[in-house]
């Protein structure tokens, strides 16, 4: 006898596929990568701009609040860098943005200083770092490569001091520019640099770092849903990030078109399916687009530890976060943790050949489902593989975003709510 999921979806295979309104989905990309958003981070509001642009999308196609507002709000601290960094290498202008960054965790600090690079020996030899160390740092950059950067923390007394000591931390990066968004300010100024813009014999620097330590930023998840039309108090849930890194000053933001701009259009697509008469479903389903998720999970932390409704009520979760190609497939985190509904969605792809391969993995920190998992909400967590590789830097850009597989993962993704509504 077949299993019951696998003649759904032999029945399922009969039904007329979904029309996707790609000219929307790109508008959508386009929006939220737009400047006005700025990177959907913590400077110009851009982070409330976002959130009170999903909340006016969730009002028009007619999905409600669960507990009186779309808004579930939360305070966080957030280091901000309010002005466009600058840097003047042996009189040559560096580019923000292009050729450099502000580390996210940067304090303030402007002046002129030498050069002084690290000697690598202060790791494996006690006197090379007695020697190195015995120099005045407090009015010298100090330039070292990123694979050094955490071992230079963890060097014995008295050395963190004197590393402290240094006016100015440049940090070189060899593949390119990659930030992120930080909690705690560091005590020191501290800027990125890609190494292939570094000048060759460097020896002085003019800098000007412009922060502000928000302890208690206000953020929000943006929340609605469909009441079911069979078993209302059942959820299938859908999530997504919309935060990204913001900005640093007017001159540079990070558009975040792949992460998780792509992921937020997911959202909104579903919401606007699910919103038409025909396609209501029997369990009610719930759209959460959270906050800070780039500050370390705390819009969806935030959510399970204070549940508008109760977690166990959560029949399953689909995260949906960096969905912005699809030509190598698409991997599914947990997919090993529930084999069962795993399957289930092998299964679905097969017979339709949505995707040319579906990859598992288990447990894994790395979004927004994991804060649910850990609470024992049976989630999955999508991404898709192949195409773009930017990546948490200015050129994840809606333009160049190949939305290859979108169609194919919407799809994807309904049939198997679908499949999860008729089966137990």
């Amino acid at each position: 006898m077949k299993p019951f999921f696998l003649i759904l979806i032999v029945c399922l295979s009969a039904l007329p596929l979904q029309a996707q309104d790609m000219p929307r989905v790109r508008q959508t990309l386009d929006t939220l990568t737009s400047p006005y958003f700025h990177g959907r981070g913590y400077i110009f509001d851009g982070d409330a701009k976002a959130a009170n642009y999903i909340r006016d999308r969730y009002e028009a196609a007619g999905l409600k609040p669960i507990a009186g507002s779309y808004f579930q709000e939360f305070t966080m601290p957030v280091n901000r860098v309010t002005q466009t960094p600058q840097l003047i290498v042996d009189g040559t202008t560096l580019a923000p943005g292009t050729d450099f960054v502000a580390s996210a965790q940067t304090a303030s600090g402007k002046g002129k200083v030498t050069i002084v690079f690290l000697d690598t020996l202060v790791f494996t030899d006690a006197r090379a770092a007695q020697k190195f160390f015995s120099q005045d740092l407090r009015k010298k950059a100090l330039v070292y490569p990123q694979k050094f950067r955490k071992q230079l923390w963890e060097l014995p007394e008295p050395y963190p001091q004197k590393v402290l000591s240094a006016k100015l931390h440049i940090i070189l990066q060899p593949k390119g520019l990659l930030t992120t968004v930080a909690t705690t300010p560091a005590p020191v100024p501290m800027l990125e640099v890609k190494e292939s813009a570094w000048p060759a014999k460097a020896r002085k620097v003019k800098f000007n770092i412009t922060t502000e330590f928000s302890p208690a930023h206000q953020a929000r998840n943006v929340i609605a849903f469909i009441p079911g039309t069979a078993q209302p108090d059942s959820f299938i849930v859908y999530t997504a990030h919309y935060d990204h890194l913001g900005g640093q000053g007017k001159g540079i933001y990070f558009p975040g078109a792949n992460d998780n701009a792509s992921g937020t259009t997911m959202l909104l697509e579903l919401a606007e399916h699910y919103s038409k008469p025909e396609n209501r479903p029997t369990y009610s389903i719930a759209f959460m687009a959270f906050a800070a998720e780039e500050a370390g999970l705390l819009g969806s932390s935030y959510y399970t530890n204070h549940p508008l409704f109760p977690l166990q009520n959560i029949r399953f979760l689909v995260n949906l976060d960096l969905l912005g190609t699809g030509d190598e497939g698409m991997m599914v985190v947990n997919g090993s943790i529930h084999p069962k509904e795993f399957v289930l969605l092998q299964t679905i792809n097969k017979q339709h050949n949505y995707l040319p391969q579906l990859k598992m993995r288990g447990r894994a920190a790395n979004s927004d489902h994991f804060p649910f998992s850990e609470k024992g909400v049976p989630a999955f967590f999508f991404y898709t593989l192949g195409g773009t590789t930017f990546y948490h830097n200015t050129e994840d850009q809606a333009a160049q975003l190949p939305l290859t597989k979108f169609k194919e993962v919407f799809r994807l993704i309904t049939d198997f709510t679908s499949a999860l509504q008729a089966t137990k």
